[in-house]
């Protein structure tokens, strides 16, 4: 352990959609653009403001959620992967409100979160339709419990010089601190937001324009001096070096990993686990690929396939590949989006495709979410990837529902919180597939990657002493 200096602001908001990710973008590629290290993080278990933090700082960003990971993983993992040079910042984004959280005493909130890395916050408050009275608001954000370290507030969506003046005597008479920024309303700086959030990088043309102008307008609009001067005002940390979780150890078998505009939710933390067991990640395109390359499992994440729909199930060579490599009991994990690839049929908007037919449910959505938030499941089987009786944290988000089939199916977990599949089971188990609507963490379930590398080294040995190389 060493007691170093580790520049880190968080950046919140009273609410969400005050935009605080826009504001993010804007410092993450600001700075970065400045010639310091930028290490982000995005607190709660969401995929999407990610994958912009990436595109912003032109580094990897990491999810902090202490529901789900727990305190001291949170800790450890800011601590692994902040930039850790002389010329670093940190900047961690909130995810909804700053005392937003599904824990009555907020220990699971932003403010929670900014508490325990002790690092000062900025708010974004949206300035519309109020008036003096935005005071009130950050008065409350200060005295709620956790008590975050609140150093300053940036206006957003202002109406004119004199609304923002107004808001900044108010803020700066009652609330003590000092208003950093007075962003205008513009239409050039809204993301456009779907049902689950933001469109991904992937699906916005103009992702890189977006976030320059970004970076610019609130470079004009901002005290960046100030901002910068508040990253250096948090206390030296005392951090335990380490590049990664886990020990390197060399590759042994190759995992697929299907990665395009369809399929792009993974956590880095997944991808890195994996490789710390032995696994050598290969990049599939479920776009260009018609068969599966040389791997010995498969790793289907999340995403939006319902998009892509139309490419996917055109795209029989790959889907009858996957099909026949689990016939052959070829090791398949797949969250979310990689269930539905997996399943017969799915409808959207009236039309319905063929898909993997490997899972004996028919896909449909609705309206309104099936499954949204954080769930607990408890293991009712042993099974090649779970334990009976282990109990997981996860997390949800989908608008797919599952219609049951006409036969018995076997079902990995009892979902004690959240949706799942049915209502009741999730972790649809076929051969050596394992489907859920559940995205997990590595850092939460630290056997996932042993177990998920040790099936791939099984399978492989198999087809090794079938073709005669054993």
């Amino acid at each position: 352990m060493e007691v170093v200096k580790v520049p880190r602001l968080m950046l919140s908001a009273p609410h969400k959609s005050s935009g605080k990710t826009t504001v993010t973008l804007a410092l993450l590629r600001y700075f970065a653009d400045q010639g310091f290290a930028v290490s982000s993080f995005k607190k709660g278990p969401d995929y999407i403001d990610p994958e912009w933090h990436r595109l912003a700082s032109r580094a990897e960003c990491s999810n902090l959620d202490p529901w789900l990971m727990g305190r001291e993983a949170c800790i450890a993992l800011f601590q692994a992967k902040s930039a850790g040079k002389s010329a670093s910042l940190a900047l961690i984004e909130g995810n909804h409100g700053l005392h937003d959280g599904i824990s009555l005493d907020g220990s699971d909130s932003s403010a929670a979160v900014a508490q325990m890395l002790e690092a000062p916050v900025v708010l974004v408050v949206d300035s519309r339709k109020m008036n003096r009275g935005i005071a009130a608001l950050v008065m409350g954000m200060q005295a709620m419990t956790p008590r975050a370290d609140i150093r300053g507030v940036i206006l957003n969506q202002v109406k004119s010089l004199r609304h923002a003046e107004k808001q900044t005597q108010a803020i700066e008479h009652y609330c003590g601190v000092p208003v950093l920024g007075a962003i205008p309303h513009d239409p050039e700086l809204l993301l456009a937001e779907r049902h689950l959030g933001l469109t991904t990088v992937a699906e916005t043309a103009e992702a890189e324009k977006f976030i320059q102008a970004a970076a610019e307008k609130v470079g004009r609009y901002c005290d960046m001096a100030a901002l910068l001067a508040l990253f250096h005002e948090a206390p030296p940390m005392e951090v335990r070096r380490q590049g990664s979780f886990g020990k390197h150890v060399a590759a042994r078998v190759k995992i697929g990993v299907f990665m395009d505009a369809a399929f792009c939710f993974y956590y880095p933390e997944n991808l890195e686990a994996l490789r710390n067991n032995g696994a050598e990640i290969c990049f599939i395109n479920t776009f260009q690929e018609s068969s599966l390359p040389d791997v010995d499992a498969l790793y289907l994440g999340g995403g939006f396939p319902e998009s892509f729909f139309e490419v996917l199930s055109s795209n029989k060579g790959l889907l009858g590949d996957v099909r026949e490599k689990i016939e052959g009991d070829m090791p398949v994990y797949a969250e979310c989006g990689g269930l539905i690839y997996l399943c017969q049929h799915a409808t959207w908007k009236g039309k319905r495709y063929q898909l993997a037919g490997v899972l004996p449910f028919e896909i449909s959505f609705g309206q309104t979410p099936a499954g949204h938030g954080y769930v607990d499941l408890k293991s009712r089987e042993d099974s090649p990837w779970f334990r009976k009786g282990e109990c997981v944290k996860a997390h949800e988000f989908h608008y797919s529902r599952v219609l049951l089939p006409t036969v018995d199916h076997s079902f990995q977990f009892d979902v004690i919180r959240g949706y799942g599949i049915t209502g009741k089971s999730d972790g649809a188990l076929y051969r050596n597939v394992f489907a859920s609507f559940a995205h997990l963490h590595a850092l939460a379930n630290p056997l996932w990657a042993e177990t998920f590398v040790s099936l791939a080294s099984a399978y492989k040995a198999r087809e090794q002493r079938h073709s005669g190389l054993l």
